[in-house]
């Protein structure tokens, strides 16, 4: 399983495509979902990819993918795994959302240090909240859909008969007992090969390993049996740090003579400079939740993505068609400075998340910030949203100075620089410049009764909260 289980027009402004209708074409184009997912560089690993492609030429082949809730929301590393669950479902394929309430209550060893154990009761909370995001992604069959589902393609993209299904692992984990497990599943299984997986033995050579952690692999190996014998379950996919995991329930299938299993892996993501993929600027993970993650940080992470990164993210995270991608490789090469490609990346990453109109909003937050737009016209939790990513200063009592905010909010050292800062032209409040030095917001100055936005220069900018 996955650990957490893991167009522009002629101003070059963008334009979200209709998603749905980029997916459907996409796929066709290719005639077959593997040479979808090579082109698109989503193989990592396979136990026999000539098989694969045969086993799926036959018809409608159900697959899945493990998603443990270890936390309360799925963050930006699931989308490789689950948008390919997606494309799957797209060619024909039925995909399985398997929500790891058993395994998520001992989680995937890690390199380093084991996981803190939650409670039952956590675990389902999360489990339940994670279904929710699923089915923003995966057509159940739901009358209900989201906005974002509509826009983004996450429904009505798949017909009737390969509808997802949803399901959990502590159906068939939570009853089974320990001699159960013993008997029947432990005894398939080799100690001396998994003592040789990587994560296993670089753990061993550090600080130990828990036989609770070190059971986690029979888990998810019987995890591929048992939904193999439910719905004819014959391929797992999932990131390449857990191909040992699902090659171990190939294995377990084999050895209980089920039908022929297959395993798939997608790369893991990370940057051009080897940094880990979907951590925000202030250092936590990039959470699907915009209770956790707001729309607006989530559209900033993936506009500032890097030249060197970005195709190979519109590859991965985007449906748009490899004729779409090719000119937006080609504009990145001609004319980087407009980074037009990393804005698609982030309308259609935004819009596949929280759905257009949240995707307008952002956009035009980050054109407000820096002067592009009317400032005024920005709802509160956006304007809130954004200022967060930066320095907030709280004033109360006696309205402040611009010298002041300057200082307050960090944007000057001290009183000189922010007079200088005036006086230079480079002092901005609410995109309106200040030249007066003893300047005083008036009440009609703050946005929404209570904020300022304050910036120095073109690109620096904080928030500033006045009170009485």
């Amino acid at each position: 399983m996955i650990a957490a289980r893991g167009g522009y027009d002629k101003m070059g402004t963008v334009s979200v495509s209709d998603s749905t209708a980029t997916e459907t074409a996409s796929t066709s184009a290719t005639g077959d979902v593997i040479d979808e997912l090579q082109w698109r560089g989503l193989i990592a690993q396979s136990t026999d990819l000539d098989a694969l492609r045969a086993s799926l030429a036959e018809g409608p082949m159900t697959l899945y993918s493990g998603f443990d809730p270890t936390a309360p929301s799925l963050h930006a590393g699931h989308l490789v795994p689950l948008l390919t669950l997606r494309r799957f479902q797209i060619a024909g394929h039925r995909p399985i959302a398997l929500a790891g309430g058993a395994t998520g209550m001992i989680g995937d060893p890690r390199d380093v240090g084991e996981r803190t154990m939650q409670s039952a009761e956590t675990v389902a909370e999360s489990a339940v909240r994670i279904a929710g995001q699923l089915r923003r992604f995966l057509d159940f069959g739901d009358e209900a859909q989201t906005d974002s589902q509509t826009e983004a393609g996450g429904k009505g993209s798949a017909p009737g008969a390969n509808l997802a299904i949803e399901a959990n692992n502590m159906e068939w984990t939570g009853p089974m007992t320990a001699i159960e497990f013993l008997r029947d599943i432990g005894k398939h299984f080799s100690v001396n090969v998994m003592l040789a997986r990587d994560t296993v033995r670089r753990r061993l050579e550090a600080d130990g390993m828990s036989y609770t952690e070190f059971s986690y692999m029979l888990l998810q190996a019987n995890d591929f049996v048992e939904l193999s014998r439910r719905h004819e379950c014959r391929l797992q996919i999932g990131g390449s740090d857990q191909w040992g995991n699902i090659v171990a329930g190939v294995d377990l299938g084999r050895r209980l003579s089920t039908p022929t299993l297959h395993a798939l892996t997608v790369p893991l993501v990370t940057s051009s400079d080897g940094k880990k993929f979907g951590k925000s600027t202030g250092g936590g993970s990039l959470w699907l939740d915009p209770e956790m993650t707001s729309p607006y940080a989530w559209y900033q992470y993936f506009v500032n993505t890097a030249d060197a990164d970005v195709v190979r993210y519109l590859k991965w995270f985007t449906f748009l068609d490899q004729a779409e991608i090719a000119e937006l490789e080609k504009a990145t090469e001609e004319t980087p400075h407009l980074r037009l490609a990393q804005k698609r990346l982030a309308a259609e990453m935004t819009t596949l998340i929280h759905g257009a109109d949240a995707t307008k909003a952002v956009e035009l937050a980050s054109q407000a910030l820096f002067g592009r737009a009317d400032i005024a016209e920005l709802d509160e939790r956006t304007l809130q949203a954004a200022l967060s990513e930066t320095e907030i200063a709280d004033f109360s009592g006696t309205p402040p100075t611009i010298v002041e905010l300057l200082v307050g909010t960090g944007l000057a050292d001290g009183n000189k620089a922010a007079r200088r800062t005036v006086s230079e032209g480079g002092a901005y409040v609410n995109n309106v410049k200040v030249t007066d030095e003893a300047w005083t917001p008036s009440p009609d100055d703050l946005l929404h009764g209570s904020w300022l936005v304050i910036r120095r220069g073109k690109r620096n900018f904080a928030g500033a909260r006045i009170s009485a």
